[in-house]
């Protein structure tokens, strides 16, 4: 029929059908041709319109799946058709195919014309539909999992609406903002490490029924962009100045939307399940509302000012930029020592000034000495002369700010050059000299010295200082260099006209929500790090001389005699008529030229991407303040801070009550991640080569909050074989189960549970054991979750699926599935493993999304999706006898294997055994003798039970002490061939001894411990001991193999 099905369309269509596979195996394999060629989208479209025209269910259903695994022929109206299916009466072919449409060789067509049959004939039985094709009516998983796949489900994922939060839930929201990336930005492990921690909360949380919203975005990176665009044009020939602003930022807009999806799209490959229709964009209509209204409201409450400050300047960028764009680099340099003149001494006095920066002199404004100082003593109070300054005088003042070990102990101040110069300026009034103009060139200031780079300036001027007789000397130096993170270039402290806002009254509510408990952040220890950053806040330049940004929403009267003032507005129409009504109708304004510091934006993050200034909107309404905050430690205060201060100042309540930070990621060394040592690990290729699931999981299980992680391709590597092994243990329960044609099966393992304690205590105790294990686990992963201990929790899965799940219950459960008669051991056994592997998958799900859900839409499940499935229960009954039970089975089998590799037996060779243990140990084991002798390789007919075993036959054996009360026997003759073992321990005993024996020789000659280097002495001598303890094991183990031989023989 299927044969017929496709050969009449191909004739309607006018394509000739080439089959791949034979139709038996899979039937749906198969595309269309046209001349030889693949068949074009269109003509894909085309048949699957027609197949769903001429209600062809189970062929459309086969030609989707086909496109899908073939992936040349898929785009979006195939997922939209898809869609439509499942929008309507056909729900099971438009949800179950498109999650099984990428395995294409691998879903059988029968099952699909199952679940069609099942949509189209509800008053049929599905299990009689089943039925007629349960001969081949299988789900099967490939060898393993398709890394490929991560992009279909994530895709399917989003088509569903699982992203988004539920608004008929009234549940309290559990609400996340994404620290927002750079627009420019390319996906790096800082990223991954963030989108996978906050990913795992929302999945949690999502899954605990709670309306989970995450809200994503990017930011517009004032300077960061700017350089990139400029870069793109002076590659065409185009310098920015050649532009007017507007062109200019036409060029950027254009830049964004053709580069700026870039970092998005490789977030989706993270799996990051935020609400991509509430996606925004710092720059987009509402923030830029929200970023005057802000300006505007603090400058009405005096917090804004324009003011001289210190501020870090980039000479390359000619622009301020924050103390986070700067990386401080140690760099080797000069230590220049040379003389200051004493007024009124005719040179005869001086004092000896040690500097890393000699031009700057030209721009001091006293000397300061520690006042302990004796040998400076005399000199407070008098006055220095400025060196190749035209006899310029400056006092010499006494502060206890002056290091005296540092240099000569005496230090110049050069206020308009260096920040910790400015504040002893400001705190005791000293004046302020610029001596360099915004490219880094001096000014008129420097005399002879302007219009010279700084750096020749630099070399120049001591050249001068030599000549004047003034030099003393130079020496090596490692420096503290300040550069520009995007430029390269060296900052200079500058001051300068700027934007400021003023912080103290904003920080003093900031720090009181941390006093009053209102504020949790964690790890703890950053509590004082806030505080104190908080309490000796200063004031915060917001202006940035750029083109791209939020310009500063202040305007300026063209007019001179209207004077310096200026005019705040949340609009140049609102601007002009309030300069109307006071400077008159022929008033011309100009809006300041600066923008606002990206960070000014981004401080209104949380509460601006939900809708404010319009307070009474729905999601501001449902969704504000936000649950938690999470990102990396080293922005506490450049963000998390102005965030709080921002969001108590403009809402009255604090944005997030959590902050949560993790730590920086670096390579397996501990190093930092950079260019220059070639240890960058890109998060894209480490996807493609290890899969998503396996970076996450590495990332989330290697560190604990605010602890750095040291990210290793060995981890990487792990947690790779980690994600095959939990694909191999879904494929052992699939392959153990009945064909999912059996609906009623699927279905009661589905519903199966174990949640009360009459059902636990009917298991047998292998199975008592791994549902008590995985009740305790829920119990201790939920509150990992619930205390955001990801590590821990995530580490805790590992160890139960590894160990307790993959190691001992699926090898106990081959003795009850495999060549077992008794129907209902084996029924336990499949519930058992479905029971204990879906929970399992559920709890892993928040860490490795995407091979869980492919895994749960194989297996027996309840809903219609992992990602919003129901978390696992807590407070699960548990049976803690059970748990001694089975760990004494543990013990004696590992003590029992121990033995076997010792004698190195062969893995085959299956031994005799003869066990003592008490009486309720004894029933136990024997009830589960088939698991002990599975596991331990012993022969079934040859195990016996007894208080203790005959001395005659003990005397033949090796003794097992496994635990109090449990003991067990194993005959030697049936573990080794005792002449053999002789022969080959006396061999061995030879050849040890003969290594012994050499290098004791050597070490013994005094002419040999003369001459050889002490390492080389170290490593005989070890070698030597090495020999010896190993000669001795084995002239042990020959003495009782000698022995038992004897015992043998009579």
């Amino acid at each position: 029929m299927l044969v017929a099905v496709w050969r009449g369309m191909a004739h309607q269509q006018a394509m000739p059908l080439k089959l791949v596979r034979p139709l038996s195996v899979v039937p749906a394999a198969a595309f269309f041709t046209n001349s030889g060629n693949p068949a074009s989208a269109h003509d894909c479209h085309s048949a699957f319109r027609y197949l769903l025209q001429t209600r062809s269910f189970l062929v459309a259903a086969s030609l989707y799946s086909l496109a899908i695994h073939r992936r040349s022929t898929l785009d979006w109206l195939f997922i939209s058709r898809a869609n439509s299916l499942r929008r309507s009466r056909h729900r099971a072919l438009g949800s179950k195919v498109y999650l099984w449409s990428k395995r294409g060789t691998h879903i059988s067509s029968v099952e699909t014309a199952a679940i069609v049959f099942h949509s189209k004939m509800r008053a049929q039985s599905y299990a009689s539909v089943a039925n007629s094709y349960k001969e081949v009516a299988t789900v099967e998983l490939p060898k393993n999992f398709d890394f490929s796949a991560e992009e279909r489900i994530y895709k399917w994922w989003e088509l569903q609406g699982y992203f988004k939060p539920d608004v008929n839930n009234d549940k309290e929201p559990f609400v996340i903002s994404m620290p927002p990336p750079n627009v420019t930005g390319a996906l790096h492990m800082g990223h991954a490490m963030f989108i996978t921690i906050e990913d795992i909360m929302a999945r949690h949380w999502r899954m605990r029924g709670r309306p989970t919203l995450w809200i994503p975005g990017t930011d517009h990176a004032g300077i960061a962009t700017q350089l990139v665009v400029e870069k793109m044009l002076a590659s065409k020939g185009i310098k920015r100045k050649e532009l007017t602003r507007g062109e200019f930022e036409a060029k950027v807009w254009e830049w964004k939307e053709m580069y700026g999806g870039t970092i998005t799209n490789q977030l989706r490959r993270m799996g990051a399940s935020c609400d991509w229709s509430r996606e925004h964009f710092t720059l987009d209509k509402q923030l830029s509302r929200a970023v005057v209204e802000a300006f505007v409201q603090l400058h009405e409450k005096g917090l804004i000012y324009r003011g001289n400050y210190m501020v870090n300047w980039s000479t390359a960028l000619q622009t301020a930029v924050s103390d986070l764009e700067v990386d401080h680099c140690e760099e080797p340099g000069k230590l220049y020592y040379f003389k200051y003149p004493i007024a009124g001494s005719f040179g005869e006095e001086y004092l000896p000034i040690a500097t890393t920066r000699p031009e700057t002199l030209l721009g001091d404004t006293a000397i300061a000495v520690h006042p302990e100082d004796e040998r400076y003593e005399k000199y407070v109070g008098r006055r220095a002369v400025v060196p190749l300054s035209g006899g310029r005088e400056i006092p010499i003042i006494a502060d206890e700010y002056v290091d005296r070990e540092f240099g000569t102990g005496a230090l110049k101040i050069t206020p308009g050059h260096d920040p910790n110069d400015y504040k002893i300026s400001k705190r005791i009034g000293l004046p302020v000299i610029n001596i360099l103009n915004k490219d880094g060139s001096l000014n008129e200031n420097a005399g002879a010295y302007s219009g010279l780079d700084r750096f020749v300036a630099r070399n120049k001027l001591w050249a001068d200082l030599e000549e004047a007789g003034l030099a003393i000397k130079t020496e090596p130096h490692t420096l503290r260099i300040p550069r520009s993170q995007r430029g390269g270039e060296v900052v200079e402290p500058l001051v300068s006209q700027q934007w400021f806002v003023s912080m103290e009254p904003l920080a003093k509510k900031a720090l009181k929500v941390l006093e009053d408990g209102e504020l949790e952040i964690i790890p703890e220890r950053f509590k004082k790090v806030y505080a104190y950053w908080l309490s000796n806040i200063e004031d915060w330049c917001i202006s940035r001389q750029l083109w791209w940004g939020h310009r500063i929403p202040v305007w300026y009267s063209k007019t001179a005699e209207c004077g310096k003032k200026y005019i705040v507005a949340r609009s140049e129409e609102e601007a002009y008529a309030e300069a109307m009504s006071v400077y008159g109708a022929d008033v011309e304004l100009e809006q300041e030229s600066d923008v606002l510091d990206t960070w000014f934006s981004s401080g209104l993050w949380p509460f601006s991407t939900l809708g404010w200034p319009d307070c009474f909107v729905e999601d501001f309404q449902r969704f504000y303040p936000t649950t938690v905050l999470e990102t990396g430690h080293d922005i506490l205060f450049f963000w998390v801070a102005r965030m709080i201060m921002m969001g108590i100042e403009f809402t009255g309540r604090l944005p997030f009550s959590t902050v949560y930070l993790h730590g920086l990621v670096r390579d397996s060394q501990g190093r930092k991640m950079s260019k220059t040592l070639g240890n960058v690990v890109d998060p894209i290729n480490s996807i493609n080569e290890y899969g998503t699931d396996a970076l996450r999981f590495t990332l989330a299980t290697g560190t604990t909050p605010g602890q750095d992680v040291n990210l290793s391709i060995e981890r990487l590597s792990s947690n790779k074989a980690f994600t095959n092994k939990l694909w191999n243990a879904g494929k052992f329960v699939l392959q153990n189960l009945p064909p999912a044609s059996e609906t009623a099966f699927w279905t009661r393992l589905a519903l199966q549970k174990f949640d009360t304690q009459e059902a636990l205590d009917q298991l047998p105790l292998s199975e008592r054991w791994v549902v008590t294990k995985l009740h305790i686990l829920i119990d201790a992963v939920t509150v990992n979750y619930e205390k955001l201990e990801f590590g821990e929790g995530g580490r805790a899965i590992y160890e139960f699926f590894w160990s307790d799940f993959a190691d001992w219950y699926i090898e106990a459960s081959k003795t009850r599935l495999y060549k077992n008669e008794e129907i209902a051991s084996v029924a336990c056994a499949q519930s058992v493993l479905v029971y204990v592997f879906d929970k399992v998958l559920k709890l892993l799900h928040p860490y490795m999304p995407f091979v869980t859900e492919e895994l749960w839409q194989a297996l027996p499940h309840e809903g219609d999706a992992l990602i919003a499935a129901q978390w696992p229960k807590s407070s699960l009954p548990k049976d803690l006898h059970a748990l001694q039970q089975f760990a004494d089975m543990q013990a004696l089998t590992r003590a029992i294997r121990n033995a076997r590799a010792e004698y190195t037996v062969e893995p085959s060779r299956r031994i005799s055994a003869f066990i003592t243990a008490t009486p309720a140990t004894s029933t136990n084991i024997l009830k589960e003798k088939a698991v002990l002798v599975a596991l331990a390789r012993l022969d079934p007919h040859n195990i016996r039970f007894g208080p203790s075993m005959p001395a005659e036959d003990a005397d033949k054996a090796i003794h097992l002490v496994v635990a109090e009360g449990l003991e067990a026997y194993l005959p030697l003759v049936d573990m080794i061939d005792v002449e053999k073992e002789v022969h080959r321990l006396s061999k061995q005993a030879l050849k040890l001894q003969s290594e012994y024996e050499t290098s004791m020789k050597r070490l013994s000659s005094s002419d040999f411990m003369k001459r050889a280097p002490v390492q080389v002495v170290q490593a005989i001598r070890d070698k030597a001991n090495e020999a010896e303890e190993k000669l001795n094991a084995v002239k042990k183990r020959l003495t009782l193999v000698e022995k038992m031989a004897v015992q043998c023989s009579k």
